[in-house]
């Protein structure tokens, strides 16, 4: 299977553009700087170009994970990988895998199944980082929820369109 580079991109847009509405003073924004101890005038000091800049590279990296989370069918290259033929036109290892995508190629390729497995890993992957590390820097529910929110959903919404669209 080939990565699609164009679909990943496009998916690492999801949290800039979800940052921009979750984290905006109309919405989370205000509740999520009280809680994350930060002021407008703390906030003043920030390259955001290079803020925005990582981010899209941080959500890039994300994509390429979610990928494989939500695409089952790069498993079965990854367990036969490492087979005698592997990458070789015509051989057994390949026509079995040729085989296989024809039959099962398509199969849980929609958004809803990408939506569903981001929003596994936002739950069981996501939640746990934040809340640990909120634990120990002394942060609050509010932080922890408003920040695993945000993640959850770029997941989910990343977990759909590479689900869908790759």
């Amino acid at each position: 299977m080939e990565v699609n580079f164009k679909i990943i991109a496009l998916a690492a847009l999801v949290p800039l553009v979800l940052g921009f509405i979750w984290y905006n003073p109309k919405t989370l924004g205000n509740v999520w700087m009280k809680a994350a101890g930060l002021t407008e005038e703390s906030l003043k000091d920030f390259n955001m170009a290079k803020v925005f800049i990582l981010t899209y590279v941080f959500s890039f990296m994300a994509g390429m994970v979610i990928q494989s989370m939500v695409i089952h069918q790069y498993s079965i290259f990854s367990v036969l990988m490492s087979e005698p033929g592997f990458g070789e036109k015509g051989s057994e290892v390949m026509l079995y895998l040729d085989e296989f995508m024809s039959k099962y190629g398509d199969n849980f390729r929609t958004f809803g199944h990408g939506v569903l497995h981001g929003t596994i890993g936002g739950l069981f992957l996501i939640l746990p980082v934040i809340a640990i590390n909120g634990l120990f820097e002394k942060k609050g529910f509010a932080y922890i929820a408003i920040n695993t929110g945000f993640w959850t959903i770029s997941l989910a919404l990343m977990g759909g369109i590479i689900c869908a669209y790759a």
